[in-house]
């Protein structure tokens, strides 16, 4: 068995001193539990999209973990598509900055008959070279008979596989079709991301797709049509044989802090 510990969401800054508890109580748990891997699946800052040190502290806090780690960048890391968000569309430079400072943001892990697989949803849709580049990689990382763990950022669909909604929740339709080769794969056994702060999972067939809950504040504002437990922690995957379980992860202490309480210290304005 080989075990994967999930956190999302984490909008660390050095700017405050937010969410602070909440990684060191996770931390404490994955010194105790020992994870094989510990995945960071996108927002690790709250705006590393313009500012270095906020990057550069979540790096370092995640790796203060003593576990190994992988991370993908989510919205606030690299900025996303400019219909999402015009004032800071993800481009080449928000790209490079991220990898500098955290690491690949697409990327694959051979562990014993699984390959884990990282994808980067940000750039989904947006034309960039990097999109086409990634595309590539999706085909190349497919061709194995290994069982598939996905990650993501967003989730690939909020209800249907085929839903035609172009939103700020999930990769947007027209870009669907590049994560074809791994989402029809025959072995292809997780789908995990974040990015919905809640808590959520469900089966198609023999594929667990799971939503990771935020490690640092939940949203009061509306997420009409958006299913899923308001709740801070982790998640931690179990690869088995053919199948994966999953299991919420939320140590006694952690803070649940909502978005309108904070706003001032976050996301002024």
């Amino acid at each position: 068995m080989f075990t994967i510990l999930q956190i999302s969401d984490a909008h660390l800054s050095p700017r405050n001193g937010l969410f602070r508890t909440n990684l060191a109580r996770l931390r404490d748990w994955a010194e105790a539990e020992r994870p094989d891997l510990l995945i960071a699946s996108g927002d690790l800052s709250l705006d590393g999209a313009d500012r270095e040190e906020d990057l550069a502290l979540a790096v370092e806090t995640l790796r203060g973990f003593g576990v190994p780690l992988l991370a993908i960048p989510g919205n606030h890391d690299v900025g996303s598509h400019a219909r999402t968000m015009p004032a800071q569309p993800v481009d080449a430079a928000r790209l490079d900055r991220f990898r500098h400072v955290v690491g690949p943001d697409w990327w694959m892990r051979d562990v014993p008959s699984w390959r884990i697989i990282g994808l980067d949803t940000e750039i989904m849709g947006t034309g960039l070279e990097a999109e086409a580049a990634q595309a590539g990689f999706i085909a190349e990382a497919a061709a194995t008979e290994r069982r598939l763990a996905l990650f993501l950022h967003k989730p690939v669909f909020i209800t249907k596989p085929s839903d035609p909604t172009f939103d700020y929740w999930s990769v947007p339709p027209q870009a669907r079709a590049a994560l074809a080769p791994v989402l029809g794969h025959p072995g292809l056994r997780l789908v995990a991301s974040g990015h919905l702060h809640l808590h959520h999972g469900f089966q198609r067939g023999a594929v667990r797709y799971a939503w990771a809950p935020p490690a640092s504040f939940v949203v009061d504002l509306p997420q009409d049509g958006l299913p899923g437990e308001r709740r801070t922690g982790a998640l931690l995957h179990r690869l088995l044989e053919d199948e994966v379980e999953t299991s919420l992860v939320s140590p006694e202490g952690m803070e649940l802090p909502w978005l309108s309480a904070i706003r001032a210290e976050t996301y002024p304005g």
